[in-house]
């Protein structure tokens, strides 16, 4: 259900309505619009009576949301959103580039690849320093000393960084040295972890999992919206399907089915959803024209020697080509890189 506050309603009148919804046993969501706020009512068991909350002090109206996911829809709040990833919005007019290697393998790799993407455009500096492998002997991360390099590499290029983080503890820790907590594919239904982000202080990019569907996505968003965490942002990283020429099937239409139905913003990673560094810049040309907000594009000094995920990741010359490549699209379809 969602409360509508009457237009000009003073902070703490928009205040005492949250407290009224939660005294009676609700959790309230304020929801800042262009002309007015709404209050989203979620932790009802079932159907909830409107006139209750119709007869509360500066309230316009009581809308009913359909949507098994309410906080994440449109019908909660229209505009889009737009997250802030240290000083770097993503959303709105502009087209946001997070870039990096897929795992933080030392210092000078890192510092590398952070100074050249920093050099070609990049506006976010992505890393792993937790990494889940298919196999338990593949290189598995350098773990909080690699959140300790991404820290260094921000300060070194000013990029702003995202990492993921594997369970409750790992949130813990990268809230503590980056600027984003990354739930990656397989976590994307760890319902104790969605809520742990929910309860964090910085944004999430939530990647899609490798069989969800739309309404599966949406409603992995909405466990973390519904704990108090409104910066979420989603990303496609492609699905498995029974395609056999590349590692997944980056799938683009789901860029224009969440813009239709959810106000947040979608970045597409097409190192993942591809898996072959000569199909990057060609589906990240595609995600620009499609609609997404941004791109996630692992990037690599020495490809051929990474110690994870090497055949999928661009050299630092690439990059930097599709860099001005995008910056041709972008004017094109009304977005911006700067």
């Amino acid at each position: 259900m969602l409360v509508v506050m009457r237009k000009g309603a003073t902070a703490d009148e928009i205040r005492g309505v949250a407290e009224a919804i939660e005294a009676r046993g609700f959790r309230a969501h304020p929801i800042p619009g262009a002309q007015r706020t709404a209050i989203g009512v979620t932790g009802n068991k079932g159907a909830l009576d409107a006139p209750v909350f119709e007869s509360l002090p500066d309230v316009l109206e009581v809308i009913p949301v359909s949507h098994a996911y309410k906080l994440v829809s449109r019908e909660v709040k229209n505009e889009d959103t737009i997250v802030r990833v240290g000083e770097v919005p993503v959303g709105g007019r502009g087209l946001t580039i997070v870039a990096g290697p897929c795992a933080v393998e030392s210092r000078e790799q890192t510092l590398i690849v952070a100074r050249a993407i920093k050099k070609a455009g990049a506006h976010i500096l992505r890393g792993g320093a937790f990494k889940p492998r298919t196999s338990p002997y593949s290189f598995q991360g350098l773990g909080e000393e690699g959140l300790r390099i991404l820290a260094e590499a921000r300060e070194a290029t000013g990029l702003p960084v995202v990492t993921e983080a594997l369970d409750n503890d790992g949130v813990d820790l990268v809230e503590r040295y980056a600027d984003a907590i990354q739930i990656g594919a397989r976590n994307m239904q760890n319902f104790s972890l969605l809520k742990r982000a929910g309860r964090a202080k910085k944004p999430v990019i939530l990647k899609r999992g490798m069989s969800a569907t739309l309404e599966e996505f949406l409603m992995s968003a909405e466990y973390i919206l519904s704990e108090g965490n409104y910066d979420v942002i989603l990303c496609e990283r492609g699905v498995r399907t029974f395609s056999d020429f590349s590692r997944n099937t980056l799938d683009l239409a789901i860029v224009p089915a969440v813009k239709k139905i959810s106000h947040l913003p979608i970045l597409v990673d097409p190192s993942h959803g591809t898996g072959s560094r000569e199909k990057v810049a060609p589906l990240s040309r595609a995600s620009a024209a499609v609609g997404a907000d941004g791109l996630m594009i692992e990037v690599h000094h020495a490809p051929n020697t990474a110690l994870s995920d090497g055949p999928q990741s661009i050299t630092p010359e690439m990059f930097a080509q599709l860099v001005q490549d995008l910056k041709q699209i972008a004017p094109v379809i009304d977005r911006s890189l700067t």
